[in-house]
């Protein structure tokens, strides 16, 4: 019934043997063993492709020239046969490209498409790769391989789109490369919105999922299989041996969201976030290596509903905790709607090795809602050993539903579950090595980086974006910097002589730079316009041993030295100003040293030794995203060593509306600092509306109002010591906290 179907969406020429001449296609004979099949070769033209592939038939391989295909909406539809499938290939693996507006589709049965590079733009339709060519035309048996979707992302933020999409049954993704996604949307998905989707087969093999930055919201995955709204159906997707680097967009890298699928032999590495099992039942996770690398935040498995088995896997080096521990069950709600947490039941844990962990968490999220604690589940002939002097094991509710049997671990485990365990002492150079008393995970676990992807594609090392490139010596003078600028590549320094200079344009910085004084003498820059600096793209900027005046700024609210570009600007930004001197921002009532504008987001913001004088309003301003779903501005705000006066408003503000907890920030990290006469106008010496995780230590503030904490959603983590606020003359408190979560 599929078959016929599809065959009546597909033009009678391509199931014919319709041979006549096409412009722009030249046929060549097959071998002769294969006397039906044809070569087919389409220049660099939309129009000569379509007719290729109505004239396609079984067992023909299209290939499309080298060169640039701009705005190309590139539709396969066709129906190959098991034998003698249809194949569309690059002429030359990565050389045939797919810019601006373009996308693919594949509609059909036995179709094979090959060793195509998508760059520089993004998708105009909800999906880059999408395995139907509409919603009655799927794709069955047909297969994705060698290609690249790299850095392919919307450049408004907002805007939500999938790179890759599989409808259908039974199709394969496989040695593909996909990185560099930063607006909303998962990376990859298998969708079930259909009867013919379900059940599918579908197999996502070996292939490198590169790293995807901190979304700042909700809707970061790198991979989801499945929705709540079909989450009770089955999938049965296996994903193998695929190498996940640096995904960390959000707190689920991977969300499970249906039934009967496997992940085998699979590879996380430094990811923020765990596998997550959302939604759906009878799910086997196996074999597979999480690798942490010590970074924040990375985990491994977080386990929720029916039927869950997690065996022979091997966590090591994962910080994360909480939602994001190495291994994370968490506490359902009775009666669950589907959208929400159904409640641990038969989860079979065994024959794991965790090495060098902080964090298992056993019955996470206990709240009044999620009250349904794990129940006919066995944590058993596992290996845990934890990083710290105690145990990693965290206890938020009744684990008697979980039985504990043959494990082994360094750290005595809390007493209600200590009957499961035998202590033993591991050395560092044996730890979690082998089995230990028939305990731990055995075998081979994950898959080498260079197992995974297209192999004429080079994976990217990571590193610093600001030391890759030239110093330029730039010298005093009327928009030299700005000049200096347009002339530069990534990750070059601008060395700035001693002098004047001056902005009389915006200095659009797209990449990132390092801009830096020659001597011990500051330049100084004054700038004509309502910004000195406005980031897009991935710009990024670095300043060190500068002085700024805004003396020479007009007078439009909302003036800020630097802020993001919110046309045209989907990137990850980082600002770092170190030893520079800040002043006479205060031509109106709400100059900004650094601001976010609504839609954009920064990654790391950090300020040390530096002074901040003469500012009429909020220094710091990341506070635009206030429609309440969990979206914010900057993922990380470090301002230590630093000097503040003179300030009209909160020297920061940092806001992250809503109940959402998929994310790991904002972080507001304020250490050694002094502020003397900040939010003269009535404001809090700093306004903290939803931060989830704030260091607040030996700071030291006169004549100012207390901080403001607002607690919104999760569990924030909260260190504040050493501080002092002083109101003519008296010790006042420093923080004032709000909880809103009840």
């Amino acid at each position: 019934m599929r078959v016929s179907l599809m065959m009546g969406a597909v033009s009678v020429c391509a199931l014919c043997a319709c041979s006549a001449a096409t412009p722009g296609i030249a046929r060549e004979s097959a071998p002769a063993q294969q006397t039906q099949a044809q070569n087919i070769v389409a220049t660099n033209d939309h129009e000569a492709f379509s007719s290729a592939i109505k004239h396609a038939q079984p067992g023909d391989t299209i290939t499309l020239a080298n060169g640039v295909w701009t705005d190309f909406d590139m539709v396969v539809e066709a129906i190959g046969t098991k034998d003698m499938p249809i194949t569309i290939q690059a002429e030359t693996p990565g050389q045939v490209v797919l810019t601006g507006q373009s996308s693919l589709r594949i509609g059909g049965a036995y179709i094979t498409v090959s060793g195509l590079y998508f760059r520089d733009g993004f998708t105009p339709r909800s999906e880059v790769i999408s395995f139907r060519r509409d919603s009655q035309t799927l794709a069955f048996n047909s297969r994705v391989t060698n290609t690249v979707i790299e850095n392919y992302s919307n450049p408004d933020r907002s805007q939500t789109d999938i790179w890759v999409a599989m409808y259908g049954q039974n199709n394969t993704f496989d040695h593909n490369y996909l990185a560099g996604k930063l607006n909303a949307g998962v990376t990859m998905a298998v969708r079930l919105n259909s009867e013919d989707s379900l059940n599918n087969g579908h197999q996502i093999r070996s292939n490198y999922f590169g790293p995807r930055p901190v979304k700042g919201s909700n809707g970061g995955e790198t991979l989801r299989i499945g929705t709540s709204h079909y989450s009770l159906e089955t999938s049965g997707t296996l994903v193998e041996g695929n190498y996940f680097e640096r995904c960390s967009g959000e707190v689920e890298i991977v969300s499970n969201k249906s039934g009967g699928n496997v992940y085998r032999g699979n590879t996380f590495k430094e990811s923020r976030g765990t596998l997550t099992l959302r939604h759906g039942s009878n799910t086997l996770v196996e074999n597979n290596l999480f690798d942490g690398g010590g970074l924040p935040y990375t985990g491994g498995v977080r386990v929720i509903n029916g039927q869950q088995t997690i065996r022979n896997n091997y966590f090591k080096n994962l910080t994360g905790e909480r939602f994001g521990g190495a291994l994370v069950v968490m506490n359902g709600v009775p009666n669950s709607p589907i959208n929400r947490y159904h409640q641990v039941e038969d989860a079979v844990i065994e024959h794991n090795t965790f090495e060098n962990i902080v964090a298992i968490e056993l019955g996470e999220g206990s709240d009044t809602e999620r009250s349904a604690v794990p129940v006919g589940s066995v944590f058993q002939n596992n290996v845990v050993l934890g990083s710290g002097e105690e145990t990693p094991f965290n206890i938020h509710d009744d684990v008697s539903g979980i039985a504990f049997s043959g494990n082994v671990t360094n750290l005595s485990p809390p007493a209600n579950i200590s009957d499961g365990f035998v202590l033993q002492t591991f050395r560092s150079t044996d730890a979690g090595l082998t089995p230990v008393n028939g305990a731990g995970a055995s075998g081979t676990f994950g898959v080498d980086r260079d197992a995974t992807g297209p192999d004429w594609f080079e994976k990217p090392e990571i590193s610093d974006p600001f030391s890759s490139g030239r110093q330029i010596a730039v010298s005093p003078g009327d928009n030299s910097l700005s000049d200096a600028i347009n002339s530069a590549s990534a990750g070059d320094t601008l060395v700035l002589a001693p002098g004047e200079y001056s902005q009389s344009r915006i200095v659009s910085v797209p990449i990132p730079v390092t801009i830096r004084s020659e001597g011990q003498e500051r330049p100084v820059i004054r700038f004509e316009r309502p910004n000195l600096f406005a980031l897009s793209g991935r710009g990024a900027l670095r300043l060190q041993n500068l002085e700024v005046s805004g003396e020479m700024a007009p007078d439009f609210a909302g003036n800020s030295v630097i802020t993001s570009e919110a046309t045209g600007s989907s990137g990850n930004h980082i600002v770092e100003i170190s030893d520079s001197l800040f002043r006479d921002l205060n031509v109106n009532r709400s100059f900004s040293v650094v601001s976010a504008k609504k839609g954009t987001f920064f990654d790391t913001v950090r300020v040390e030794n530096s002074v901040f004088s003469d500012v009429s309003g909020t220094p710091f301003k990341f506070d635009v995203e206030t429609d309440d779903l969990g979206i914010y501005d900057v993922e990380y705000l470090i301002v230590e060593n630093s000097r503040f006066e003179r300030i009209g408003s909160s020297a920061i503000s940092v806001y992250r509306g809503g109940r959402d907890e998929s994310t790991f920030g904002p972080h507001v990290w304020v250490n050694g600092n002094t502020f003397t006469n900040v939010g003269t106008g009535g404001a809090p010496l700093m306004a903290l509306f939803g931060a989830q995780n704030i260091q607040l230590e030996n700071n030291a503030a006169q004549n100012a109002s207390a901080a403001r904490f607002t607690i919104t959603t999760g569990k924030p983590v909260q260190i504040v010591s050493g501080n002092r606020l002083s109101i003519d003359g008296a010790e006042a408190e420093f923080l004032e906290t709000t909880d809103l979560r009840n």
